[in-house]
């Protein structure tokens, strides 16, 4: 009879063992909630693909909404972002996006920024809605003066002043006034005069990331030289022309002595 009660009580410790150990482990996994893990997988990629959609779209606000380039970082504090690979990736979507649908505008890097900019091919039909005002023009003088402090900057007033020719003072006083130009430092000379160079508006206006972006000056004057090698060749060959077809003073002489004289009728 003590037996019995020791295997009973054997059993019900076993019993109690297992029990506990069912509890700790949780329940059994089903097919179904095996079924359900399996799809966790494409709901995690639809919400990063939303998330990455609802970036692009907040970016492409903020770009519309502004009228000048705004950096990375300012896209990123004002949208709340936490890094700025974020903004350069939705850039790149929306870019992708315009190419694919034809759209007549795409952001473009300006200034170490994005803008929202319409394409070059249109440019012409743009200009007829926005017309420039006259004190916005620069004359043939300040654009000279400008192109100077841009391709040899840092540079110094006496230089401007000895590629030109002459006094550059008001131009550059006007070029300031625009906020093209700046003062940049002084030259470690005597007297330490003032050092000038271009603006972050100057890269605005001209539509230029940086100022490596600036065309190649012996590029330049490559296709100017060319042009007039041209022009030049161009006279040569008429000239050459023309004289072909217009016998030499010395030839002309000997064929008029040559042709036998008419006699005179009286």
């Amino acid at each position: 009879m003590e037996d019995a009660l020791d295997n009973q009580e054997d059993v019900q410790a076993m019993e109690a063992t297992d029990s506990a150990a069912d509890e700790q482990a949780g329940p059994a996994e089903t097919p179904n909630d095996t079924a359900e893990s399996g799809e966790s997988a494409p709901a995690d990629a639809a919400t990063d693909a939303s998330a990455e959609a609802e970036i692009a779209a907040t970016v492409e606000a903020i770009l519309f909404a502004t009228e000048s380039p705004l950096s990375p970082a300012k896209i990123a504090l004002l949208a709340e972002l936490p890094n700025r690979g974020l903004i350069k990736r939705a850039v790149a979507q929306l870019n992708e996006r315009y190419d694919r649908m034809g759209c007549s505008f795409c952001i473009e890097p300006i200034a170490g920024g994005y803008q929202m900019l319409t394409r070059p091919q249109y440019h012409d039909v743009v200009s007829r809605l926005f017309k420039n005002k006259s004190d916005s023009k620069l004359s043939q003088a300040a654009m000279e003066t400008l192109a100077i402090v841009a391709y040899r900057q840092p540079v110094l007033r006496a230089d401007i002043e000895a590629v030109r020719g002459v006094a550059s003072g008001e131009m550059l006083r006007g070029l300031m006034e625009k906020n093209l130009v700046k003062i940049v430092g002084r030259a470690e000379v005597l007297g330490r005069p003032m050092l000038y160079g271009t603006t972050r508006q100057f890269l605005e206006v001209f539509g230029l990331n940086g100022i490596d972006d600036l065309p190649n000056v012996e590029s330049l004057r490559g296709g100017r030289d060319a042009n007039a090698n041209a022009k030049k060749a161009a006279a040569a060959q008429d000239a050459d022309e023309a004289g072909a077809q217009q016998p030499a003073p010395a030839e002309a002489k000997a064929e008029a002595q040559a042709q036998p004289e008419e006699p005179m009728i009286d």
